[in-house]
This record gives C-alpha cells, sequence and structure tokens, in this order.
C-alpha cells in the first residue's frame, strides 16, 4: 500500500516541545507561542474545554486534544483535585504554510483508547514526562512527535475528516493521485495522468477529487508546489532552481503561480514573512 504520509513528513515536518507536566487544578488559560499550536494528553481527572464564543466541551476519560493552529482555550477542572495532563507546543515547518496543520481542523479531541497502537508509547511518554529522569526532556518531544503521527494515521483511517487533503489521502484510489503529487511534483502532471494513478477516468477523478479534497487536482498541484516554493525561498535557494525542482520551466512561471496562490510576489512574501522591508 502506498504510505500517504511518508513524503509529506518528510518534506514538511513537524516538532514538538514538552512544557507542562502534572496536575492543572482549577481555570487555567493556554496561550501558545507565536504560530504554534498545541497537542494536550489528559491522563485522567475531568476537564471542561472553552473556546472563545461556543460553549463548553466536558471530558472525562483520558483524552487527546489537539490544536494545530494557534487557539486560545482554557481548561476548568476541580480547584482541588484537578487533571493531570501532558503537555506540548506544536511547530510546523513552513508555519501557515505546511499543508498538514492546514488540513487538520482547528481542533480535535478523541480518547486515547480509540488511537490503534498508541497505547506503549502514551504509557511510556507519561511515564517520563511525570518523572524527572535524565534524557527526560529530549525523549517526551520525540514521543509526542511519535502521538501525533498516530493521531494523523487515525484521522485518515477512521474518516474522521472529510473533506481536504487527509480526506482525500484516506481515499482507496485519489491517494495514489496525491502520493504522486506530493512525491513528485517536478512531474508535468496532467489531469489524464494523474486520473491514469489514481486507476479511474478522467472525469470521475476530477469529480471526486473535487468533492474529497475541497479544489481541483490543478489547483491543488499548483498549492503543493507553491508551498516547497515558500521552504526553499526561506532556505535561501534561488528562485531560479527553486523553479525547476518544483516542476515550473522559468521563474517567471513560478512567480505567476506564487502570486495566484498567496497574492505576493515570491521576493515579498520571502520579505513579509522575514519581518524585512521590501527593498
Amino acid at each position: 500500500m502506498t504510505d500517504r504520509l511518508e513524503a509529506l513528513l518528510e518534506r514538511f515536518s513537524a516538532s514538538a516541545r514538552l512544557f507542562h507536566a502534572g496536575a492543572l487544578c482549577g481555570i487555567n488559560d493556554l496561550a501558545p507561542e507565536h504560530g504554534a499550536g498545541q497537542l494536550h494528553l489528559v491522563r485522567g481527572g475531568a476537564v471542561e474545554i472553552v473556546h472563545d464564543g461556543e460553549p463548553g466541551l466536558r471530558i472525562d476519560a483520558p483524552s487527546l486534544l489537539l490544536y494545530p493552529r494557534p487557539m486560545a482555550h482554557r481548561f476548568i477542572t476541580d480547584g482541588e483535585r484537578g487533571a493531570d495532563l501532558a503537555c506540548a507546543n506544536l511547530h510546523f515547518e513552513g508555519g501557515a504554510a505546511n499543508p498538514i496543520a492546514a488540513a487538520l481542523p482547528g481542533f480535535v479531541c478523541i480518547a486515547l483508547d480509540e488511537i490503534d497502537g498508541a497505547a506503549h508509547v502514551l504509557a511510556l511518554l507519561f511515564e517520563e514526562a511525570f518523572d524527572h529522569r535524565c534524557g527526560r526532556q529530549a525523549l517526551v518531544n520525540r514521543l509526542f512527535e511519535v502521538v501525533l503521527i498516530q493521531v494523523l494515521r487515525h484521522l485518515m483511517e477512521s474518516g474522521r475528516t472529510r473533506v481536504g487533503m487527509l480526506a482525500g489521502l484516506s481515499h482507496p484510489q485519489l491517494r495514489h493521485a496525491l502520493v504522486a503529487i506530493h512525491e513528485t511534483p517536478d512531474r508535468d502532471w496532467t489531469l489524464d495522468s494523474l486520473a491514469a494513478r489514481a486507476g479511474m477516468s478522467r472525469s470521475v477523478f476530477a469529480n471526486a477529487f473535487r468533492d474529497a479534497v475541497g479544489c481541483t487536482p490543478g489547483t491543488y498541484l499548483q498549492q503543493w508546489r507553491v508551498g516547497l516554493a515558500q521552504q526553499a525561498l526561506l532556505s535561501g535557494r534561488p528562485l531560479k532552481l527553486i523553479a525547476m525542482e518544483v516542476g515550473y520551466g522559468s521563474e517567471a512561471a513560478l512567480s505567476r503561480a506564487f502570486k495566484a496562490s498567496t497574492g505576493m510576489s515570491p521576493r515579498l512574501w520571502k520579505n513579509e514573512t522575514l519581518g524585512n522591508k521590501s527593498p
């Protein structure tokens, strides 16, 4: 079976950093770092989760709470007994341009016992997070990253993502076309060649892709290429080389696609992202 996550995680990685392990009592506002998401693991205790302007959500079972993008949230627990949590900040490479973070819902809540194959990882994570042995921080950070991959797998295999990239990767046929785009973006992909990868007719493929992913195959291909170009720009690579690597024959062609996707030229986007003024 095609590995649906390999190319994604190789090109757009995610890292985690533990910032809390222990009891939370009473009212706690969790403010994410600039541009970071958060991943909370509730080991025990009842927690009411409050998002601005929405009714509270109460959980009583050990659960995973994922915020792939910055979102203010409040946890309310018993003032004396509290709840035991391990919490990490998440940094997705490429920030807002990271396709994994962009494809996820703003908030995901899953009972820990629903995540297949995660029991041993979670047990080790909690053991290390709530102890203070040498290497604790580095080990727990890596374990959080493993849990994130398991959550992505769970979301795809359970069909909980109905529209978007992960929904497309959940589809038994569309996944092959998406992985082909992810692995070889520089290839001259056409609607016919992508449909052939999916084992579908041109029209059926186009309709199924739009319904599952939420855009046309051509738009998705352009967005993926531009995302790779953004990543390469921030690493200092020249635009001419980037254009060839991501499937455009010239700087001008990449610049047109870049502006169509972001509303800015590559140079302006890079300057604004790095906090510099345009020359």
